[in-house]
């Protein structure tokens, strides 16, 4: 995995080809139907476009979590030119290291790019910390990479039957489907989950 100091330096040099600069096409659709609300967190938040699309839904307070604080104050920035009625907020901060005031605190974890950065043998706590994050009966909604165009990553590919494994032990399954709404190559590479905790 990436250093928090690698990261930093990329967000510096603004050397981050996975930004595409707007929120993931397959979170933008689900938004859409309004069925997200309540407290958000977006953990490797990066410049924040998840953030602050989710920003945008009524009766929703986002937290945007990030390792670098380069993108955290890029993040904060964009943030800045956001309606004021809308709740988000910023914190340099480790996913697997939850501040305790985030502990327990959410009832979404929205996941893009943050799992396909993280080493594989990582996993594992990855799923650890989005129960950890979570409320009882808390949700996670997950665009996961399946098969991206490199072998030694970040963006590290994942399967589906790697992803039930990890994640059906500790959440329920409620939704599933291969997005039709994807950024250029990656149509068909994706797999949305939606997950509750148990």
């Amino acid at each position: 995995m990436k250093s928090d100091l690698e990261w930093q330096r990329r967000y510096e040099e603004n050397d981050t080809p996975w930004d595409k600069g707007e929120v993931a096409p397959a979170l933008a659709r689900y938004l859409r139907e309004g069925k997200i609300a309540g407290r958000v967190l977006v953990p490797g938040c990066g410049r924040g476009h998840e953030v602050r699309a989710l920003g945008e839904l009524p009766k929703t307070t986002v937290v945007g979590l990030d390792v670098s604080a380069a993108a955290v104050a890029q993040a904060k920035g964009l943030a800045a030119q956001m309606s004021s009625e809308q709740e988000v907020s910023f914190v340099v901060g480790d996913f697997f290291h939850l501040p305790v005031k985030l502990r327990r605190s959410f009832d979404w974890v929205v996941e893009h790019t943050c799992f396909c950065a993280i080493e594989p043998h990582r996993r594992q706590d990855y799923v650890r910390a989005a129960a950890a994050a979570l409320r009882s009966d808390g949700k996670i909604f997950g665009i996961f990479y399946l098969n991206p165009e490199t072998e030694s990553g970040p963006p590290f590919a994942v399967s589906r039957e790697e992803l039930v494994e990890l994640f059906d032990p500790h959440f329920t399954p409620m939704e599933e489907w291969v997005p039709k709404e994807a950024f250029a190559g990656r149509e068909g590479r994706e797999l949305v989950r939606i997950m509750q905790k148990r």
